[in-house]
């Protein structure tokens, strides 16, 4: 009897023991679940649309389209350039050049030599000027433009206004803005008989290409749910 009493007790000591680790839940190896982030929106490059006073014409060489900036104050008189809904800043690009008026003539007499500085403002249609633009060249001779125009009465079919220096500019533009005005301010002149400012509204002093907008398209709006009825 005293053999079973002991025998007895170890096996309710080793049944006890066995429930007991079988409450014990083994730890997890599974990570916790996370919630997945929106995938960040892409840059998207593009031409904007563009309404332009002025329209230059095409480059013979590099086949840009050329666009005259002209002196104002009234957004509206300027080059429009159309903004797509975006999300943070967007990024307006263009190249700035100068008004050179070829002359073979001067360039032969040695009188063609002009210095150009030309300064633009980029305004938002409220008139808020939102940054300034400045192109700095130096003529002598034809090798110095950056290229000619088609379109025109002098040889080779070309116009005698031709575009010098190419500035690269970049301008950013705020999320609420939907729209950008290209404005002259000034442009001041060195030439073989002194110096001459231009300021007059209406005047065309520089010149723009390659125009083109970087932006995070903006999510689309949501709809707003229609207005539930009132019962009578």
């Amino acid at each position: 009897m005293r053999r079973l009493s002991w025998f007895l007790v170890i096996a309710s000591v080793f049944a006890a023991a066995v429930f007991a680790g079988a409450q014990v839940r083994k730890p997890s190896s599974r990570r916790p679940a996370t919630k997945k982030s929106a995938p960040a929106a892409k840059t998207i490059t593009a031409r904007p649309e563009m309404t332009c006073p002025a329209v230059l014409g095409t480059g013979v060489t590099t086949r840009r389209e050329f666009y005259d900036v002209m002196v104002g104050r009234d957004p509206q008189t300027g080059i429009i350039i159309r903004i797509p809904p975006h999300r943070g800043n967007a990024v307006l690009s263009f190249d700035l050049h100068n008004r050179e008026m070829y002359s073979e003539q001067l360039v032969r007499e040695g009188r063609a030599y002009t210095h150009h500085t030309a300064t633009i403002g980029v305004l938002a249609l409220d008139g808020t000027l939102l940054a300034r633009a400045v192109v700095d060249t130096e003529f002598r001779s034809a090798k110095d433009l950056l290229d000619r125009v088609g379109g025109g009465a002098g040889p080779g079919g070309v116009k005698a206004v031709a575009p010098i220096g190419d500035e690269s500019i970049r301008v950013d533009i705020p999320e609420d803005v939907d729209a950008v005005s290209l404005l002259g301010e000034k442009l001041l002149t060195m030439t073989v008989d002194g110096p001459e400012t231009f300021t007059a509204p209406g005047r065309p002093i520089a010149i723009i290409s390659n125009v083109t907008i970087e932006y995070r398209a903006a999510p689309p709006a949501k709809k707003k749910a229609p207005a539930k009825k009132k019962k009578l």
